[in-house]
């Protein structure tokens, strides 16, 4: 009997006793592994395909100007889809939505190695974006909901997987380019995508997030529809224009950072190829320590700090005189955008469930569409170095609208009945490895 009390009374410090307890932690643990793969590998499949970009292009014959109208079906099947999903992930929830989308992005990656004009590209790709924006609301509906029941800040740990699993595609996308053929890498990334769904799937359909406590917890099984109110709708329309700030900044750095570095700085070809992957590194760098960041500081500090610190590395990076200062900059600029989209989404997520993110992430796509061309535009009615200039205005707008909303907040989640807080923070510790990465 004193054993059996001390397995009772070990709850209280983390460390096991209850078996309800521990199925519940290595319930929660394992869902985390789950979502993080899944991150890691929409990072993995979608670089391997941006990668191959200029091999589709030549394949098509499209010209410039065709191929960025054909590459815009990515973008808007993207927005069109994202609305539709967040209702589909309240309907059916958003493990199933997430692990339909994923087969569905693989096998739509390998058409645009079947196209041969700009046209045909295009209307593929608006498939293609359809399900890229249905696995990216699903997928952070369900990051969502773990972030509420572990209520530890790791939604960045989340993006960091993804941006891992980017650099991580890129790179073997560069490797294999001179010596695979479009169609088979593709076909290849098609491959590990329908592998590493049948491999991750089901844990993440069987490790569901464990039901909350609290007096408006929705009974099993059935959903807990409510109205949202004009100051919650407004609250997620802001949360979302934070994120369109950020992703400007970052569709127009992935677009013409290494012009500017090359046109305007005379840098050398891989000197200026070597920009955006500064600045992604810098981000990913960033989303690592995010967790850390915001239990240390909170999520408007983080904001604000992050809108201010790529504010002044925007500024840096277009205005500096060398090459060297000017790259300084874009890395400073990673890191301040680092945590601010995976935020600004987890906010409008904790406001409005699934609608939310699938609204935040609407807006913040538009950023990611409306930033190269705004830049294009700008470049030519005055310079590219003035242009770039209008990210550090957004990523300062973006610091003020976070200020701003400062003493708005959604109401917190109640952990799971069988779950404390020091366990739920016991899950992952604050210093570990995210993921397995993206």
């Amino acid at each position: 009997m004193p054993n059996l009390n001390k397995l009772r009374t070990a709850i209280s410090g983390g460390r096991g006793g209850d078996p309800a307890t521990d199925a519940s932690l290595s319930r929660l643990a394992r869902l985390r592994i789950s979502l993080t793969v899944f991150f890691a590998l929409d990072g993995f499949l979608f670089a391997g395909w941006v990668v191959r970009i200029p091999a589709i292009k030549q394949q098509t014959g499209a010209s410039a100007s065709d191929l960025g109208l054909a590459l815009l079906g990515v973008s808007a099947g993207a927005v069109v889809t994202m609305m539709f999903t967040g209702r589909m992930c309240k309907r059916f929830g958003s493990h199933p939505v997430t692990v339909v989308s994923m087969p569905l992005l693989a096998l739509s990656i390998a058409l645009p190695a079947q196209t041969h004009s700009a046209l045909t590209l295009g209307l593929v790709l608006l498939v293609f974006g359809a399900a890229y924006g249905s696995l990216n609301v699903s997928m952070n509906s369900a990051a969502v909901d773990f972030v509420a029941v572990l209520r530890r800040p790791v939604m960045s740990s989340f993006h960091a997987a993804f941006s891992l699993g980017g650099m991580a595609g890129a790179g073997l996308g560069g490797l294999v380019a001179g010596s695979l053929s479009v169609s088979t890498h593709l076909l290849a990334l098609t491959g590990v995508g329908l592998l590493v769904t049948a491999l991750a799937g089901p844990s993440l359909l069987r490790h569901t997030v464990p039901t909350a406590a609290g007096p408006a917890a929705p009974s099993k099984g059935t959903p807990a529809p409510r109205r949202l109110d004009r100051r919650t709708r407004r609250l997620v329309v802001l949360f979302g224009v934070i994120a369109l700030c950020t992703a400007y900044g970052e569709g127009a750095l992935a677009d013409w950072g290494a012009l500017h570095l090359a046109q305007d700085l005379d840098a050398g070809a891989g000197l200026a190829a070597a920009g955006y992957s500064l600045f992604a590194l810098a981000m990913t760098v960033g989303r690592l320590s995010g967790t850390a960041l915001l239990e240390r500081l909170g999520q408007t500090r983080t904001l604000v700090a992050g809108g201010v610190l790529a504010s002044l590395g925007m500024l840096l990076g277009a205005l500096a005189p060398t090459t060297w200062l000017a790259l300084a900059g874009f890395a400073v600029t990673g890191l301040g955008l680092a945590n601010i989209f995976p935020v600004a989404v987890a906010r409008a997520g904790a406001l409005a469930g699934p609608s939310g993110v699938a609204a935040a992430s609407t807006l913040g796509y538009g950023g990611m569409l409306l930033g190269p061309p705004a830049i294009g535009f700008l470049a030519d009615w005055f310079s590219l170095p003035v242009a770039l200039t209008t990210v550090a205005l957004l990523a300062a707008a973006a610091a003020l609208i976070a200020y701003s909303a400062r003493n708005l907040s959604a109401p917190e989640p109640a952990l799971p009945t069988d779950v404390t807080a020091d366990q739920a923070r016991a899950v992952v510790p604050a210093d570990a490895p995210a993921v397995p990465r993206h």
